[in-house]
This record gives C-alpha cells, structure tokens and sequence, in this order.
C-alpha cells in the first residue's frame, strides 16, 4: 500500500461511516501516479461494497490542490523509452487505470464528495466530475491545460465538456483558460461554493443520524450541503461575462477557422489575452484532437467516450509532441517546445485520424458500461 493516499473511516452519530481518502503527494500538488489510482480505486471498490458506508470524501493534503493532475513526469519517462515502438505498456496500463477509477466514481451508488479546493487540473478534474457532490472554494482554480503539453483533454472530458453550454467546451479545451468558482458553478462544473474549513463540514456530516436508506441518506446530504452553501461574492464570472464573445470566436466550420478566430481576436481584455496567448503557445495536434474528440464523442455515452480517449491518450504517448511539450515545460523548463507541427493548418486530417485508432488487439475498457 502506498501513504501518499491516506484512508480515513469517520463514524457519524448513528454508528455509519463516511470514507474519507486524502491525496498525500503535496510536493506534486498531488498528481496521480499509478499508485496512487490503484489505492484509491481498491478503497473506493471497498466502501462502495458496504452498506455502512453513506458517502466516500475526497480531498487533497497540502492546501494547494486537489490534484494538478496526471503524472506526466512518468508518462513522459515511458513515453522515451518506447519511442518507435507500436505499443507502450504503461501508458496503457495508467490510462486504463486511471479511466476506469473515473468510471467507478460516476456510477457510484454511494455518494461521493469531492473538496475542490485550490487546484484540479487534468486527473484531478476526472475525480471531480466523477464525483455527486462537487464542492469548490475561494482558491478553487480548474483547468484543462493540455494544449500546453501535447496531450489532450481526456479523463471524461470528451463527455463532460461536450455537456456545457454552447461552445465553452471547445474554447476551454483548445485554451486550457483557468476557471474559478464562480465559472465552475455558472457552467455546471460545480454544485455548491463553500467558504469554511473542511473538518468543520466534515464534523458537520458526521453529525448526521442516518438512517441507511440510500436515497434518504443522500437526499439528507444535498440538503445539508445546500445550507451550508454559499454565494461566490467577489468573483469574477469570466465565462459569463464574456459568453457571447466566446460564441462568436468558436462559431467556425473547422477548428482552423476558430483557432485563426481566437488568435486574431487581439482586445485589451486581461482574461480573454491570456486565454489567446495560451493557444497560441500551444501544440496544433492538440488543437484538432480538442475538436476531433468533441465531435466524435457528441453522441456517446460515458463508457464509450472513455474508450475512445483511452485509443487516442495512448497514441499521443507513442507520438513526439507529448514527449516534447512535458519535456519543455517539466523537464528541461525552457518553455520552448518544437513541436511537430508550426500551425494548426499544417496538421493532416489522415494524421489525427492514426489517434483514434486501437493500438492493442482487445480494449481494456471493453467491459465498462
């Protein structure tokens, strides 16, 4: 077993249980090693199987993430070591991990509650949105910045950012703009700000006499997290305020179109100038996988949306723009990377197509679902 996730059974006033699992590498702002998944995974199996258990607790040590995300340092470590090859066995196994553990948190029976404090990016933002009750805070800061890494939004995101408004998908993923409470809530990326201490809520639930009818015991915790829920006050709604303006720059026939639209659309606008510098720093191949993966996912169901990022997570392990943009911005930190393609308009159609393809000859996610 591994400490860098602590497991916690608080009894409440009735003799139940609430899970509690701590992500504990606060060096890393808790990104998800392999370890780390299979841990979390087992516990979570575990009280999902128990019928004292009422509701499973997820948070992250430190007091400055949730989690930042996957561990890219060991996928990209992997990714070197396969370079060439036709298949990467620990890509493989991470993300099939990995997605699964999404998965389970999704069609959990037992409410699962997630602290969204300071923050979730990548991995992370799979845990939250797997999660029933997704609680965000004053420090709370979501992203998918993958546009940065030549990676891709995955971990669902071709599921959930399909499910918000218009076209704020598409821009979050092609920009990896950060989001913070308020965005997070007027999106539906959240389900209640709370601006308290967590072990006073905690202490709060626990309190609870709960009856073990799961429908009573999770219609008691909304009801207890709604009061204790409050108004965002003094955050900028910079998704809301500039909705408009974000549905005229992705409202192209192609993701050339709208990559040219965002990057010409040059305003003295704090929030939207950082968005456009971030794409405009960021890998082409992303760029497409972003509206490729949207596109195709429009009409799938979860399992089949996590299928389908599994196919193309692994191949951008067994592609150099992956291996390059973590090497530029966590190895080397030059922040320079030469990615393979200078501009989104030199990226083929038959190129991105190889990403949606099966490496192995069964799916290990083949049985979700």
């Amino acid at each position: 077993m591994t400490d860098s996730v602590l497991f916690e059974e608080l009894s409440t006033a009735c003799g139940r249980v609430i899970g509690r699992a701590t992500l504990n590498a606060p060096r890393s702002l808790n990104a998800l090693t392999l370890d780390m998944i299979q841990a979390l995974d087992a516990r979570v199996a575990d009280w999902q199987g128990r019928d004292e258990v009422v509701a499973i607790w997820l948070d992250g040590a430190g007091g400055k993430a949730l989690s930042a995300g996957g561990d890219v340092v060991a996928l990209h470590g992997a990714a070197v070591k396969h370079a060439g090859q036709a298949r990467n066995p620990f890509a493989e196994q991470y993300f099939a991990e990995e997605y699964r553990l999404d998965y389970r948190l999704h069609v959990s029976e037992t409410p699962v509650i997630c602290w969204a404090d300071g923050v979730v990016m990548g991995g992370g933002m799979g845990l939250m949105q797997g999660s029933q009750f997704r609680l965000v805070t004053p420090r709370s800061r979501l992203a998918m910045p993958e546009v940065t890494i030549g990676l891709f939004p995955d971990v669902g995101a071709s599921w959930f950012l399909n499910r918000l408004p218009g076209h704020t998908g598409l821009f979050l993923g092609l920009t990896g703009v950060h989001l913070n409470a308020r965005d997070a809530l007027d999106l539906g990326l959240a389900d209640r700000f709370l601006d308290a201490d967590p072990e006073e809520v905690l202490k709060a639930l626990t309190e609870n006499r709960y009856d073990g009818d799961r429908d009573a015991d999770r219609a008691r915790l909304y009801r207890q997290l709604r009061d204790l829920g409050t108004t965002p006050e003094g955050l900028q709604a910079a998704v809301s305020d500039h909705r408009d303006t974000i549905e005229s720059l992705c409202d192209g026939a192609t993701v050339d179109e709208v990559v040219t639209r965002i990057l010409e659309h040059k305003q003295c606008d704090g929030w939207l100038d950082k968005a456009r510098k971030t794409l405009a720093a960021g890998c082409p191949q992303t760029m497409h996988l972003v509206w490729e993966q949207l596109r195709r996912a429009r009409h799938l169901s979860l399992a089949e949306a996590l299928r389908l990022e599994w196919c193309v997570a692994v191949q951008c392990c067994l592609h150099s723009d992956f291996r390059e943009g973590v090497r530029a911005l966590l190895i080397d930190k030059d922040g320079s990377p030469r990615f393979r393609h200078r501009s989104v308009d030199e990226v083929s159609a038959d190129y991105i197509d190889g990403f949606f393809r099966n490496p192995a000859p069964e799916h290990p996610l083949a049985d979700l679902g």
